[in-house]
């Protein structure tokens, strides 16, 4: 009564006080609810192992609600160090009494292998089990599972069917992943439009991948007039998450001035924080603009440095300028066999003036 208003002011201090009388006297619910109150700082200081101790009590009697928060705060390591093989025990039991979050959660469990043998097939029964119930997160793993072909057979139809359930409820990983199935024609007609609308639900949501997806679309003008300004919109949002393939095209729309006014500093920045990523396209236009002096001083050795980066990755253009690098001797010490072993691997990738250089250098001329 006291902690949701209900015949009386919300008090939780009074409701902390009738839950702790409740608690001691051995009722689970109360167990629970008090449980509740220390994990969420309501009427008492927020203390997660008196979270922990109450959720405990009341998971022990078999209250459910409490074996899957018992459950959560040992995945999280709150109030408690963190113990999958916990937390996969008490979400079984909460699972075992038809509580739908938990069978979701240890579907997870099972799909990752985290205090279990890694299972699909279990995975995929948890999974079941919560969707059916209308679990949102259990619907949208469960989608994967049927795309991937994950402990089921592959179907894509499948797979639409539970990313549309979970999307139309809000859940924004379902929403780009049913926006993917209608941007490849996976398992319904193909359909940009419907791609974009399920891309733009789940970027307004802070989604970074839809963000970026959206951002594709609008560059493109797939499924939505094309429009620079909003594809940089989009690109920035997913950038600022950390997405390295936003960043890159980010980056690029600077470097371009597309969407935006051209400014190199502003490509060379985005460029940067993909490359130290790991983004071969942004190691390579980043070594352009050290070689170029766009945006940045120029420096031969880290245009090397990151051409060589994109190289070992097999970025085919950085591993041919990487090899007139080395016969230049150009941030790196001259070398005609490495040259040569660069142009070869751009030849390899296909990139036909790498089989040119890599003929010249052969015949010594």
């Amino acid at each position: 009564m006291y902690d949701n208003g209900q015949g009386v002011k919300q008090d939780y201090h009074q409701a902390v006080k009738w839950f702790q009388k409740a608690a001691e006297q051995g009722y689970a619910k109360a167990q629970f609810n008090l449980g509740v109150m220390y994990a969420k700082g309501q009427g008492v200081k927020q203390d997660y192992h008196q979270a922990v101790k109450w959720y405990q009590k009341a998971a022990e009697q078999g209250n459910a609600k409490a074996q899957f928060n018992l459950g959560v705060m040992y995945d999280n390591g709150r109030g408690v160090k963190q113990d999958y093989h916990q937390a996969v025990k008490w979400f079984q039991k909460a699972a075992e009494q038809g509580y739908a979050m938990a069978q979701a959660n240890l579907g997870v469990m099972y799909k990752v292998g985290q205090g279990v043998k890694q299972d699909d097939q279990q995975a995929v029964k948890w999974f079941q089990k919560a969707a059916e119930q209308g679990d949102a997160k259990a619907q949208a793993n469960l989608g994967v599972m049927y795309a991937e072909g994950r402990g089921v057979k592959q179907d894509y139809q499948q797979a639409v069917k539970w990313y549309q359930q979970a999307a139309e409820q809000g859940y924004a990983a379902a929403q780009f992943n049913l926006g993917v199935m209608y941007d490849n024609g996976q398992g319904v007609k193909q359909d940009y439009q419907q791609a974009v609308k399920w891309f733009q639900k789940a970027a307004e949501q802070g989604n970074a991948i839809a963000q970026f997806a959206l951002g594709l679309m609008y560059k493109e003008g797939k499924g939505v007039k094309q429009d620079y300004q909003q594809a940089v919109k989009w690109y920035q949002k997913a950038a600022e998450q950390g997405g390295a393939e936003a960043q890159h095209n980010l980056g690029l729309m600077y470097a371009k001035g597309r969407g935006v006014k051209q400014d190199y500093q502003q490509a060379a920045k985005w460029y940067q924080q993909a490359a130290e990523q790991g983004n071969a396209k942004a190691q390579y236009n980043l070594g352009l603009m050290y070689e170029q002096g766009q945006g940045v001083k120029q420096d031969y050795q880290q245009a090397a440095k990151w051409y060589q980066q994109a190289a070992e990755q097999g970025n085919a253009k950085a591993q041919f300028i990487l090899g007139g690098s080395y016969v230049l001797g150009e941030g790196v010490p001259q070398d005609m066999a490495k040259a040569k072993m660069w142009f070869g691997r751009a030849c390899d990738n296909g990139l036909q003036e790498g089989c040119d250089m890599y003929r010249q250098l052969n015949e010594g001329k």
